[in-house]
């Protein structure tokens, strides 16, 4: 019987996060998803050697246990991070920062046009996007719509409701921006260039449970399920549960 995480919070309540942050911590198998998942930020942030590196969206993770250097930030006011805004509004100077990177957080910005405008004022030359968030596979699309509270709309507008951080998302905003409006996106920040959009994890994070359910395999599985996941890497594209999109300032 697998056990059932129920967390005690309105989702847009402070505490909620610091109550994920606690769940990924203590469950192995999805703590150790993140960890790999952040090891491609410092990897691509620390290509980077002039500038700052900025996580947005740090609440609910523990980055800055694995990469000390970053400067955590949310929008809402946590005790766990360095800077409270939104990522609509990024308190930094014109090409002071090296790399800006999230993990889950894009598709619940309100209006993402103006993260992406801020971040093309605010990174380096060179300086570097990185974003983990649900892809838009079919396996995806299947599960994010009938199986998780947060909408998942691929024909959905380009701006979503404001007021609510966690609960109102959209999380097919990133294929939105990236790949449905690639030209507009192109046309609109003439400064930022998508490197790579890469999807991954078809497996691993539902076997992990999330942050709602134990984990259906153990730790000690882990590794053997991400050799299963290699087996079938050449249908990411179909199955990918997440993508990694790298985006650089030129």
């Amino acid at each position: 019987m697998f056990k059932k995480y129920k967390i005690d919070f309105d989702l847009d309540d402070p505490n909620a996060s610091l109550a994920h942050r606690d769940i990924i911590l203590k469950k192995a198998f999805l703590k150790r998803i993140y960890t790999d998942w952040y090891l491609i930020f410092i990897i691509k942030s620390k290509e980077i050697k002039n500038g700052k590196y900025l996580e947005i969206g740090s609440g609910g993770g523990f980055l800055k246990d694995v990469f000390p250097e970053v400067i955590t930030s949310d929008i809402l006011i946590l005790p766990n991070v360095d800077l409270i805004f939104t990522a609509e509004e990024i308190p930094f100077k014109e090409n002071e920062l090296a790399s800006i990177v999230m993990l889950n957080v894009f598709h619940h910005i309100p209006k993402p046009h103006l993260f992406l405008k801020e971040a093309q004022r605010t990174l380096i030359k060179g300086g570097k996007i990185i974003m983990t968030e649900p892809a838009n596979s079919s396996l995806a699309r299947f599960i994010y719509k009938r199986f998780h509270h947060e909408p998942f709309d691929e024909k959905g507008q380009r701006e979503i409701k404001a007021g609510n951080p966690l609960s109102n998302s959209n999380q097919a905003l990133p294929y939105i921006y990236f790949e449905r409006d690639l030209d507009l996106f192109k046309k609109d920040f003439p400064s930022l260039k998508i490197n790579s959009i890469k999807y991954h994890s078809p497996f691993s994070y539902i076997i992990s449970g999330g942050v709602s359910r134990s984990a259906m395999l153990p730790f000690f599985m882990y590794n053997f399920v991400k050799g299963i996941e290699w087996l079938f890497s050449p249908f990411f594209k179909q199955i990918g549960l997440f993508c990694t999109i790298e985006i650089e300032k030129i």
